[in-house]
Formats: structure tokens, sequence, C-alpha cells
């Protein structure tokens, strides 16, 4: 049995509330905060049974080991991992979320996977999916470099792309690939509901079949002189563009 860990922020600690509340063992609050989203908050946490611990935002911070905690933290059990990427898409569909997937073609540097399972789980992803061809798989540099992400974000190596990305467009995912010389921008696209979001290698982007397979593509709005992103803070961007939707 894993020793419990510690969530902090709104976002990441509402997630396991309504995802797997049982795996919590308790909750830390700021009494001092009692603002409406704090309400709301302690509101769903009262529904759920979950025990409450109020502390000050000092105590709170020395928990999360950070100052953006937003005045809740809790300590949780470890999750069990989903084994498929099946498995995930069916134990989200009771929880009413809509599920938030990254998808990477064609990344091989573990260091850009690693950064990249580290903005996906900071950003609430529900899973980053890579084919078996072509991509970095889980090692020792992916895993320090993801800062703990690469134990706790469903990593899916598949074995073709875009037949998965088809099976997700079954499931009513909406797949959005990027690409510099796409009609749309980012901020001019739907993330609230269920979406796949498809990024390919810095430079040679998505391959041609990748491409072909999205249902829509759109384009990082690039104001300076450099042409590109690399890969993992283009999954920065539009992720966190994601969760603001969200939110």
């Amino acid at each position: 049995m894993s020793s419990p860990k510690v969530l902090f922020g709104f976002h990441a600690v509402g997630v396991r509330l309504k995802t797997a509340p049982q795996s919590i063992i308790e909750i830390y609050f700021e009494p001092t905060r009692r603002d409406a989203r704090m309400r709301q908050f302690l509101d769903k946490v009262r529904e759920a049974n979950v025990r409450l611990i109020e502390a000050d935002g000092l105590r709170i911070a020395k928990l999360a080991g950070s100052h953006g905690h937003q005045g809740v933290a809790a300590r949780v059990e470890a999750v069990d991992q989903a084994r498929s990427l099946d498995d995930l898409l069916e134990q989200l569909e009771p929880t009413g979320v809509a599920p938030l997937l990254l998808v990477l073609d064609g990344i091989t540097d573990p260091h850009n996977l690693g950064a990249c399972l580290r903005v996906a789980d900071g950003a609430g992803a529900h899973a980053v999916i890579a084919p078996k061809d072509h991509a970095a798989g889980i090692n020792a540099t992916v895993a320090k470099v993801a800062s703990g992400a690469a134990e706790t974000m469903p990593y899916f190596m598949v074995t073709n792309l875009a037949r998965t990305l088809g099976e997700l467009k079954e499931r009513n995912i909406w797949v959005i690939g990027t690409s510099d010389d796409a009609p749309r921008t980012l901020y001019q696209v739907d993330l609230k509901g269920p979406v796949a979001l498809v990024l390919g290698a810095e430079g040679a982007g998505m391959r041609q079949l990748t491409r072909k397979t999205c249902d829509e593509l759109v384009s990082i709005p690039m104001a300076g002189a450099v042409e590109s992103l690399n890969v993992s803070v283009a999954s920065g961007v539009c992720l966190y563009e994601a969760l603001r939707q969200r939110s």
C-alpha cells in the first residue's frame, strides 16, 4: 500500500472529490476564506461526508509544499490507475466529467515527454496518449523531469494512433489538432466538452494521417519572431486554456 499523498487547490481536490471521494482521508481548509467558491466547495465536501479540518494558510502551505494552495489541501490515498484507455473512459462516464486528453504524435525526447506529463497533471488532464513507435517510453529521465507526474498521469502507448483517435471520436470526444496553418486559433474553439488535444513534434508537427483524422485544427497565436513553441510549452498553453474554459 503506497503512503498517502497531498493534493491542493480547488481544481485538484475538487476532481478527486468528484471522481474518488472514498480515497480522501481528510481535507484541510482555511476558515478565514469565506467567498462563494469556498462555500460551494465546502458544501460538496460535506455532501461527500469527507472529514474537514480547519487550518491556517501557513499550515496548509507546509502540507502542500506550496503557497499556491488557494486555502484547500487534501490527504488522499493513491487511486488505482486504469489499465487501458477504455477502462479510464468507462470509469469517467458515470461521473459526468468531460474527458480531457493530451495526444502526442512523434515525441521522442524523454525531457519533452516528462515535461508534457507534468503539465498534463497540473492542468487536470485525464491521460496522455502516444503511438508505440516514434515515441518515448517512461524511463528514469522522464520520471525525473515529470516531478512525480509519471506515477500519477496515465500514459497509454497505442499500436495505431489514427485508429485510437477514431475510437475517441466514436465516444463523442472532439479531436483537436494543432497546426501553424490552421484557420482558427485555440482561443476560438470550445474546449469545455470531451476533448483530445493532439500535438506533434516541434518542427515536423503531426504526421499526415494523424492530421487527417482530427475533427478540427487550431493554431497557437505567435506574436514574436519565433515560429513555434516547444511541445511541452504548447501542451501547457492548450491544456490550461481548456482548464480556464472549464473553471
